[in-house]
Parts: structure tokens; C-alpha cells; sequence
């Protein structure tokens, strides 16, 4: 599948890293584009909170401001809700048509309407409603209030892109728990609303195992022309489960931190780089990889920058993780 977005071609599916402020840690744009990644994840919220916005908005937008030209996609804020908000009744609370967010003496209201117009300013190319993110339970109100919340994202999306020649995409979040019932009413209503994809909703994992059952249902429950987004789904064997499922966009912390964590990955696990037995292991970390990594250094060298506490070992093992995942997507 290819998803014609602005003036870009995404061919699907595609693997995006987490890059919440519009940084991936230890890389840049250019290691981005030679590991073959077609696009991030930026988060509307910590954006906000670190008072970002104007001046991406100054610099004309965020492809500008980080000098990327791959596909950003805008995470609405969403999962905010359910990690920091329902964990802790002292980061803000919910209401019928808002979320107010408290951080460090200062508060944050996100109104549907607003979080539309956040994601518009920050010039990305896929942007999400703003949903009433959950855990495995979930009721009815919460299925009511995230329909509710998504009518209201495309009322304003429409409004702010009609006189656009270059609109970028909206996509609807399906929530509902472990409720197949939920999650069935609330796909079927996002669906009446008319979105350009929509994702799977809430938390995939549920005592360290991929919820396969749920996430076949939900994933079912999208017609199969449109863009099916498991949010959160990082572990290379889980993208692979939910790539036959059907789902075909994938984003995730994993790659980057685990890399960061010296944890590699080959094609047979993960290989543990500060282990000993990578002390004087001249091989590459992968004779299979074609990164820039493998195609000029040694696991010996890697296992040294992390025992020097060395910077460059970030960097080097992140451009590893990131081609092996862009591979990895290539493949299926």
C-alpha cells in the first residue's frame, strides 16, 4: 500500500521511532534518511510543555525546524491521558469536552479543537484525534467521550484545511479495552465520521504479552483500503504477528532505547554488546546489515565506547537498530 500524503509517497508499512520533542537521541536527519526510515512520531503534548511550538512554528513548521523531509506524524496527546492523568489525579484531570494537563505549576487545557489546531501549527503530515486513551478496562462513557472527542477533531480539521492545497492526513483512534463490543461500536462510529486511517487504541500488551485476540479484532473491524496503525507495537516478533493481522504502521521507543541500553539486534535476537565475549570480536554486529555500522565497524569497537562511556556508541548502535527495523519492514 502507498499513502499519498501532502506532496510525499509513504509506502506501507513503515516503522516509525519515537521522537517526542522532534529528536531522535544521538542522530540526526541525515543518519535518519541513510537507515531508510520514512518517518517519526512527535508528541503534541511534551512539545507543548517545553514551550515549542512557536518557535517551530517560526521556523515554518516542524519539518523545518528539524531539517527532515520524511513523514511526522503527531501523536495527539492521547496516551498523556491514560499514563500520567489516570496513574495520578495530580497531573490534571478529565472532563466531558477537555483534558487539563498540570506540569511544574502550569497548566495545560486540551480541548479536541485545540489539539487539531497544536498538530496544524507544528506542519505535520499525519495528525491524531485527540482520544480518551484507556487501559484494559474500559467502559462505555470512555468509548462515548473518544467518539465525541473525534467528531469534533474533523469538524475543526475540515474548518482550518478547506482552503488547503496540501492537506495533511487525520486519523481516528479506536478505543474500547479487552471489549470487543466497545471496541466494534466505537471503529464503526469513527468510521461514519469518514478518517484518512485508523489505529488501534489503549495498551497493547497486557502482563508482558501481545493482546493477539484484541488487536486481530480491532484491526478487522478497518476496511482493509486505509492505513492500519498499531500504536505502541515495538518487539520485532510482535510487528511481525501484527503485520499478518494486517496492520501496516508501527511506532515505538524500543529500537532507539534499547540501543542506547546496549542491547543490538540481529537476526537470530539480541546480541548484548557489553558482554565480554565482544571485547576483541572484530566481526560487525551483523554481516547481513548494510548500515553504516556494520559496513565500518567492529563489535569490539562498539563494546569500547560503551565501557569509555563514549557518545559515539549511542549514535553507532541507534543507526544499527534503526536499519535493522527499516529491514525488517522491507521484508514483510
Amino acid at each position: 500500500m502507498e499513502l499519498k500524503v501532502k506532496n510525499k509517497i509513504l509506502k506501507l508499512p513503515a516503522f516509525f521511532p519515537d521522537a517526542t520533542l522532534g529528536v531522535i537521541k544521538s542522530i540526526d536527519s541525515k543518519d535518519l534518511e541513510n537507515c531508510k526510515i520514512n518517518g517519526i512520531v512527535i508528541n503534541t503534548y511534551h512539545i507543548l510543555r517545553h514551550n515549542l511550538n512557536h518557535i517551530i512554528k517560526k521556523a515554518g513548521g516542524i519539518h523545518k525546524y528539524i531539517n527532515y523531509n520524511g513523514i511526522i506524524i503527531s501523536d495527539s496527546g492521547g496516551f498523556q491521558v491514560m499514563s500520567l492523568i489516570k496513574n495520578n489525579r495530580k497531573f490534571g484531570k478529565i472532563e466531558e469536552d477537555k483534558v487539563i494537563f498540570k506540569s511544574e505549576n502550569k497548566i495545560y487545557i486540551f480541548t479536541p479543537e485545540e489539539c487539531i489546531r497544536l498538530q496544524l501549527e507544528l506542519g505535520s503530515d499525519i495528525i491524531m484525534c485527540l482520544d480518551d486513551c484507556t487501559t484494559h478496562n474500559c467502559d462505555k462513557n470512555s468509548v462515548e467521550k473518544t467518539i465525541k472527542w473525534a467528531k469534533k477533531c474533523k469538524e475543526e480539521f475540515v474548518r482550518l484545511t478547506k482552503n488547503l492545497e496540501q492537506k495533511p492526513l487525520i486519523f481516528g483512534i479506536i478505543q474500547g479495552g479487552n471489549n470487543k463490543e466497545l471496541r466494534k461500536y466505537c471503529a464503526e462510529e469513527l468510521i461514519k465520521i469518514n478518517f484518512d486511517g485508523y489505529s488501534f487504541g489503549g495498551w497493547p500488551i497486557e502482563d508482558g504479552v501481545l493482546m493477539k485476540d484484541i488487536l486481530k479484532f480491532t484491526s478487522n473491524l478497518i476496511p482493509n483500503n486505509l492505513p492500519k496503525y498499531a500504536m505502541g507495537i515495538g518487539k520485532p516478533e510482535d510487528i511481525i504477528v501484527c503485520g499478518k493481522m494486517g496492520y501496516n504502521m508501527f511506532d515505538c521507543v524500543l529500537p532507539t532505547r534499547d540501543a542506547r541500553h546496549k542491547r543490538l539486534y540481529i537476526s537470530n535476537g539480541v546480541l548484548h554488546i557489553s558482554k565480554n565475549e565482544n571485547k576483541d570480536n572484530l566481526e560487525p554486529i551483523s554481516k547481513e546489515c548494510d548500515c553504516y555500522t556494520c559496513q565500518n565497524y567492529s563489535r569490539a569497537y562498539l563494546h569500547n565506547l560503551f565501557k569509555i562511556k563514549e557518545n559515539l556508541a549511542f549514535r553507532l548502535a541507534t543507526i544499527h537498530n534503526l536499519r535493522f527495523y527499516s529491514k525488517l519492514l522491507e521484508e514483510i
